[in-house]
């Protein structure tokens, strides 16, 4: 039985999630793990885990809602994160739109040289 197995708890010790439980999800290999729980869903370094006695009844490669609802039994909240939305880009940023405003920037700058009377 090794130490850090699927459904072991554990608490990170370093990093941004430090202090907060996680879930072995998946074994990479001697040194890192898959973790899920209160921190991010992330490969972790073993040394920066503490493992508890705590053994959650969880598959390897468990989805994020299959944790959840181990932990929710434990009565420890998991971590909710949403994919980053891409932001639209502008109409003048797209290259066909450069196109049409040049001819502007042109009679811009002999405008600006000159004051032709009509």
């Amino acid at each position: 039985m090794a130490l850090f197995e699927v459904g072991r708890l554990c608490v990170k010790l370093a990093g941004r999630d430090a202090g907060l439980k996680c879930v072995v999800v998946d074994v990479m290999d001697n040194v890192y793990v898959l973790v899920d729980g209160e921190t991010r869903r992330k490969k972790v370094n073993t040394r920066h885990l503490e493992p508890l006695d705590e053994v959650l009844d969880i598959k390897a490669g468990a989805s994020h809602e299959e944790i959840k609802k181990a932990l929710g039994k434990k009565g420890l909240e998991v971590r909710e994160s949403k994919p980053k939305q891409a932001a639209a880009k502008a109409v003048a940023q797209r290259k066909g739109a450069k196109k049409e405003a040049v001819p502007e920037a042109k009679a811009k700058k002999v405008s600006k040289k000159k004051t032709v009377k009509e």
